[in-house]
């Protein structure tokens, strides 16, 4: 399809990469129920090497196999489907040119306990190449003392995807030594992580929906001088997003743990209302029978297309 005036405009904030890069993120963009609208509803489904089989794909036993979620994106229309090596060399031949996809260049498992947050890097950018992909997916923990590491790999993984045509969706989950639980959701906190990642270089950047808290002293004193709102989740969506290059970068919120069809739908109306790009949702989406998953993901579009 031709691109439309909110596709052009987004694709002008991204002036330095090359058309190749250029013509991923249109792709992208162009793709699905929202597409032409600057929107984005993709479905992730790495939770099967983050959290271990039976607590991933038990609710719903159909998603053990990986042709049951790149089938799941087709049939709800997202603008892409985003996983780790494994699931899209299981899948890629048969939704070659079908939807977007979207490689996870590294992983984590829940086995090992007491270190540092950093995740192995299990795929390259060669293998998005040879996989189809429009983009490469990485994930950072702000806070975490690896995560000097972990930026110096996303740098050089994606300077290697820039230059070869490829875009950078960037999971930005803030956790470490230096931040508490409650802090890992604060407004401050994942606007922080929402700058580092566009700092970084990313295309599209991935954080959680911010709870009412600020971590920081010194980011407390500020928001207090400033009238930063945090009342309401679109207050700190909207912040959130202005932290990303005054909304100059496309930033989607994740979907979450599991919760009910109510409760999604009204958090994505108010991250829509608070200015988010999109949602991207694993485990509330495929965790459903097909059939009330599509519809689950469709009220999301709707939602975003209404917003």
């Amino acid at each position: 399809m031709a691109l439309t005036e909110r596709v052009s405009e987004i694709l002008s904030w991204y002036g330095s990469d090359n058309p190749g890069t250029r013509a991923n993120l249109a792709r992208m963009m162009n793709h699905g129920r929202l597409a032409g609208t600057g929107k984005l509803v993709i479905l992730p489904v790495d939770q099967g090497f983050e959290h271990g089989p039976a607590r991933s794909f038990a609710p719903n036993p159909a998603g053990y196999d990986p042709r049951y979620h790149a089938q799941l994106a087709v049939d709800a229309g997202c603008n892409a489907y985003a996983a780790p090596l494994g699931f899209l060399e299981a899948v890629a031949d048969q939704y070659a040119g079908a939807i977007p996809l979207i490689l996870k260049l590294n992983n984590s498992d829940s086995l090992s306990k007491g270190h540092a947050a950093c995740s192995a890097i299990t795929g390259s950018v060669e293998d998005a190449l040879r996989l189809g992909c429009t983009a490469i997916g990485y994930t950072i923990y702000p806070g975490s003392s690896a995560r000097n590491e972990m930026y110096a790999d996303f740098r050089a993984l994606t300077l290697e995807a820039k230059r070869k045509g490829l875009a950078t969706v960037l999971w930005a989950y803030p956790r470490g030594e230096g931040i508490s639980k409650d802090g890992e959701t604060a407004a401050d906190v994942v606007a922080y992580a929402a700058q580092i990642s566009a700092q970084l270089g990313a295309h599209i950047i991935k954080v959680k929906p911010p709870k009412n808290h600020i971590e920081q002293p010194e980011a407390k004193k500020v928001f207090e001088k400033y009238g930063i709102k945090t009342e309401t989740l679109a207050d700190r969506v909207k912040h959130v997003v202005e932290s990303a290059f005054g909304g100059r970068r496309i930033v989607i919120f994740s979907g979450g743990e599991a919760k009910g069809t109510a409760e999604v739908i009204e958090e994505v109306k108010q991250i829509a209302a608070g200015g988010g790009f999109g949602s991207i949702m694993g485990r509330n989406a495929f965790q459903r029978s097909h059939d009330d998953a599509v519809k689950l993901l469709h009220d999301v579009m709707d939602a975003f297309r209404t917003a």
